[in-house]
């Protein structure tokens, strides 16, 4: 079954400051604050994947003018590798793109190799390393992907 995709709601940040606790490790998964933090950006935006009801992946971006910061994606496993993460990415490349973004970021840890070729197999390429951007300490890609802005149409055109 495909999971349906959604909107945050603020009664949702339990559950997602809790899957991102089991999807990264304590050095780098975000603590109440930090996530609560990422979520008042400028531009944030965050969908939610749901399996019967339960909430089961979120990708929250945020975005300034043209450019979009992917910040995060958490997938729970049982839930990896079943599409879930691409749906969401398409999803949130949508949006970004409607609100004239025509570039996306983000990091990624360079030992990720997973995570790497998820992101190159969805057209990011790596622009650059980040040295000591995780706890470890642990480099960082930096990756970006033009998107085609789409911004909205007015009402009634």
């Amino acid at each position: 079954m495909r999971p349906a995709l959604r909107i945050y709601r603020p009664e949702d940040f339990p559950v997602l400051l809790a899957i991102d606790k089991v999807c990264y490790p304590p050095s780098i998964a975000y603590t109440r604050r930090e996530l609560s933090e990422y979520m008042q950006l400028p531009g944030a935006d965050c969908l939610l994947a749901e399996s019967a009801g339960v909430v089961i992946a979120f990708l929250l971006t945020a975005h300034q003018g043209t450019e979009g910061h992917i910040i995060t994606i958490d997938v729970l496993e049982p839930y990896r590798r079943t599409g879930v993460g691409s749906l969401m990415l398409e999803a949130a490349e949508s949006r970004l793109a409607a609100c004239g973004v025509t570039q996306a970021v983000l990091e990624t840890a360079i030992n990720n190799d997973s995570a790497i070729s998820f992101w190159e197999k969805h057209g990011y390429r790596t622009r650059g390393i980040l040295k000591n951007y995780y706890p470890g300490p642990l480099d960082a890609y930096a990756m970006t992907k033009s998107l085609r802005a789409t911004p909205r149409r007015a009402k009634g055109n």
